[in-house]
């Protein structure tokens, strides 16, 4: 088994000119090494001071094992009419990624349906109007979102889990319902710290 090892370097750039900087290119340059190397979340700032960072997630999680196996996924459903705070239960050690699938019981107008985090953050609205009886996913696990299959514009963010109990703003046209789905794959810190 490969060992992932992060290492964080810092450089200073210092501009010629007291100017706005309109691009940056940055070129990696290696010699007498050997194995692999990759360069990830590169980070420009402004200023003397760093800011804080975060290791790339993918060597460090895995799907929540309950007596060693990998624990199914879970769901939580419901119906919603007009505006709902839901509670969802996550048991994993960290955030999850949630799949989100909506099924209006009316048309709705557009931009009327929205989901977001505790009292609004990292909303996410739909910019088309919406039949009734369709089915409208917003899929964190595969990054898109649809409309009974087919690839739907979205303005917004994709929606998470966060460890424990996170609180969810599902918004509908006033007046109107529609059944909600919410399914996320716990997850659990896998790695060594770095």
């Amino acid at each position: 088994m490969v060992k992932v090892k992060f290492i964080r370097l810092a450089e200073v750039i210092n501009k010629k000119q007291d100017k706005r900087v309109m691009s940056v290119s940055i070129k990696p340059t290696l010699y007498d090494c050997t194995g692999m190397i990759w360069f990830t979340d590169i980070q420009l700032q402004e200023g003397p001071v760093l800011n804080g960072y975060a290791p790339h997630t993918e060597s460090r999680l895995e799907k929540l094992k309950e007596d060693g196996s990998i624990k199914n996924p879970v769901w939580f459903n419901g119906v919603v009419r007009s505006e709902e705070t839901i509670i969802l239960f996550n048991v994993g050690e960290t955030s999850a990624g949630l799949d989100i699938h909506i099924y209006p019981k009316l048309s709705m107008s557009a931009v009327t349906v929205k989901l977001s985090q505790g009292i609004g953050g990292q909303q996410v609205s739909f910019p088309g109007t919406i039949g009734k009886d369709v089915e409208l996913a917003l899929l964190a696990s595969t990054r898109e979102c649809t409309k009974n299959g087919v690839s739907e514009p979205k303005e917004g963010f994709y929606q998470y889990s966060a460890a424990w109990d996170s609180k969810h703003k599902v918004t509908l046209e006033k007046g109107k319902s529609a059944r909600v789905l919410f399914t996320m794959q716990e997850m659990q810190d896998g790695g060594e710290p770095f």
